[in-house]
């Protein structure tokens, strides 16, 4: 339950990593940056504090400017409310997903990563995973940002980075049964982590049904390992 917690309030987690040493963005509540706008660069993004699955999230939502700023944070209030909503620095760079299996009585299993990618970007859109990317099929924006399992010799230090730091955040926020970790890595290198899922979509053609897949494990095995976790018995 305090996984659960910690990880739906997207505020509350980023202040569990940054407590537990884990390299997060820097944000403020909407209502702060309001009176006193925070410095540019970096640009900005706006989200809800509680919302998932990118629901309310479009280009518009990420400000390069203070005015810019202002009118993201006033469209999404007048909607979602000003008190729901929280700033974060936008990493512009790559955007991997970590999934996390549980395994009774040893370290979970890191599956697979996967990278989405950002194909033909025009110059000035935001290189981010918004509502169209995920949810509508029409949109250029779902067809250009295929999910890749694939990577160079070269990334191997840092799949591995990212895989530690999936293991650190599957301790410090308790989690049980399966989890996803989301990364932004910028120009430097450097991973950030967006947010921690405690309970990700395990639907068939969801991320984490697709690195489970990669791993070589069924959809009735992942499911019988989730379970068992979670109830604290011992995997299959």
């Amino acid at each position: 339950l305090e996984a659960m917690i910690h990880s739906t309030s997207k505020p509350a987690a980023k202040r569990l990593l940054a407590l537990g040493g884990v390299r997060t963005p820097a944000w403020m509540p909407a209502t702060t940056a309001l009176a006193a706008p925070p410095h540019f660069p970096p640009s900005w993004i706006v989200k809800n504090s509680w919302e998932h699955a990118s629901l309310g999230l479009d280009d518009a939502s990420v400000a390069a400017d203070a005015a810019e700023l202002c009118r993201a944070i006033e469209r999404r209030a007048a909607v979602e409310g000003l008190e729901n909503l929280f700033l974060e620095e936008f990493v512009d760079g790559r955007e991997f997903n970590l999934s996390v299996l549980g395994r009774r009585g040893a370290e979970p299993d890191v599956l697979p990563p996967a990278e989405i990618r950002f194909v033909e970007f025009p110059a000035g859109k935001p290189r981010m995973i918004g509502y169209r990317a995920k949810w509508d099929e029409r949109s250029r924006e779902f067809s250009h940002t295929p999910r890749t399992f694939e990577f160079p010799p070269a990334d191997a230090a840092l799949l591995a980075d990212l895989a530690a730091i999936s293991r650190r955040c599957w301790s410090l926020f308790g989690l049980r049964g399966h989890a996803r970790v989301d990364f932004r890595v910028d120009g430097n290198g450097v991973p950030w982590v967006l947010e921690v899922n405690a309970n990700p979509c395990i639907s068939p053609d969801a991320g984490f049904a697709a690195a489970a897949a990669r791993a070589g494990l069924s959809m009735r095995d992942t499911v019988a390992r989730i379970v068992a976790d979670t109830l604290g018995k011992e995997s299959p």
